[in-house]
């Protein structure tokens, strides 16, 4: 039998950082992919904050 490969693809957490900065009670976090292959750094991305009721700037956290 052939062995299987482990993936590429891998699950991240983005959490908001206006959002822990400004010391407003909550969070704002998403649950995505990325390919650990082509981004090995850590994501950054513009994602909507219902609390804030704003796009703000989510980075990927452990």
């Amino acid at each position: 039998m052939a062995k299987k490969a482990k993936g590429n693809r891998v699950q991240v957490i983005l959490e908001c950082t206006e959002m822990k900065n400004s010391g407003l009670a909550g969070t704002s976090r998403y649950i995505t992919t990325k390919n650990r292959k082509n981004t090995a750094e850590r994501l950054e991305l513009m994602k909507y904050n219902p609390i804030m009721k704003k796009m703000t700037l989510h980075k990927e956290i452990k």
